[in-house]
């Protein structure tokens, strides 16, 4: 069974391959009806429609494949990596936090849910309980001391 993030991006290039196949074009027969297309606004915002979504179904499909190849027999058991749930301890804070290192598409810190590719995440990325981590943030540098992981593997 696929992972849900794989499902997700699946269930938008369906969508957006039947927007694109069977919505648009009959968005475009109606607006070239109208007649002279060089001042035709809804021939043009279909047209500029159709370019985004089959944009984005590339992109959609790159990021399939890409998904595709993830050996996850190669994630570390010991170290954090994608998957893992980490606890941490915000130095300049003074709090702990929880986050889980999720893929960008699955990202969402205000559900803890973090990207491997953010700096933070990229920080994390190889390190042990024990270990202190500075990470360069938009709001400036953070200090983290990893209280407490559990790996991808020991959560399945």
């Amino acid at each position: 069974m696929p992972s849900p993030i794989v499902q997700k991006i699946q269930q938008e290039i369906q969508a957006l391959e039947h927007e694109l196949n069977h919505e648009l074009p009959k968005e475009l027969k109606r607006a070239r009806a109208l007649g002279d297309l060089s001042e035709n606004a809804e021939f043009i915002m279909a047209k500029q429609r159709q370019d985004y979504v089959g944009a984005r179904l590339v992109q959609l499909k790159k990021r399939l494949a890409e998904l595709s190849l993830v050996n996850f027999n190669n994630i570390p058991k010991d170290k954090i990596a994608f998957g893992s749930r980490v606890v941490l301890y915000d130095v300049d804070r003074d709090l702990e936090i929880e986050y889980k290192l999720v893929t960008s598409e699955e990202a969402d810190v205000s559900k803890g849910l973090i990207s491997t590719t953010s700096p933070i995440g990229r920080g994390l990325m190889g390190r042990k309980v024990g270990d202190t981590v500075k990470v360069p943030t938009p709001q400036g540098s953070r200090e983290f001391e990893i209280r407490s992981l559990q790996t991808f593997h020991e959560q399945m």
